[in-house]
């Protein structure tokens, strides 16, 4: 049995998600409101000066702090359901279905939420590592559970969650710089759907 370690943005499906369900989860007034803080970085992040993690936060704790859980897990719900099957590249489902049919563990890890990540794993008998929002008495606080799940935290949570050696190969699927560590865990290492040699 093998282990298949995929990311989501960029590498199962064909845009970053993460903004998208953002932009459907905050409220109307609080997105306006919020815009405007958030368009340097933005900015920053398209000229390659700013982190998609730095983003990533900023957008959690502009636009989610104070939203009811149970509404965004709504809204997480109907994004997994209804939009991620328009995005997700049908040469990544095949992969994964291969991976299955052989027996392997197939793992999804992602800085992309828990709230509408798992819902989207689920019916592929997928395993998720993953960002996940903090929540106290039903309302975000607009922060993250633990850390943001990107760079090194995806290494350091795969090896708190997997034996790699109870496995006779690792494969491991990315995009960005973000997956790198993630990468270097694998024999089998694909980069934007080309294989890198060890």
């Amino acid at each position: 049995m093998d282990l298949a370690l995929f990311d989501f943005d960029g590498t199962i499906t064909t845009i970053e998600t993460f903004p998208v369900f953002i932009r459907r989860a905050v409220p109307v007034a609080r997105m306006v409101a919020g815009g405007a803080v958030l368009a340097p970085l933005l900015a920053g992040y398209k000229a390659g000066m700013v982190s998609g993690k730095t983003v990533r936060a900023a957008m959690v704790g502009v636009g989610l702090r104070g939203v009811p859980e149970n509404r965004v897990r709504e809204v997480g719900h109907r994004f997994a359901n209804e939009f991620l099957p328009r995005v997700v590249r049908p040469t990544a489902i095949e992969r994964v279905q291969w991976h299955k049919t052989r027996g392997d563990i197939v793992v999804i890890v992602s800085a992309a939420l828990d709230l509408y990540l798992e819902e989207w794993a689920r019916p592929f008998g997928l395993d998720v590592v993953c960002s996940r929002l903090e929540a106290r008495n039903g309302r975000l606080t607009g922060r993250y559970h633990g850390r943001d799940c990107c760079g090194p935290q995806k290494t350091a949570r795969i090896l708190a969650q997997y034996d790699l050696e109870r496995y006779g190969e690792i494969y491991a699927y990315g995009d960005t710089i973000e997956d790198e560590e993630m990468l270097s865990l694998a024999g089998k290492r694909y980069f934007r759907w080309q294989e890198r040699t060890p």
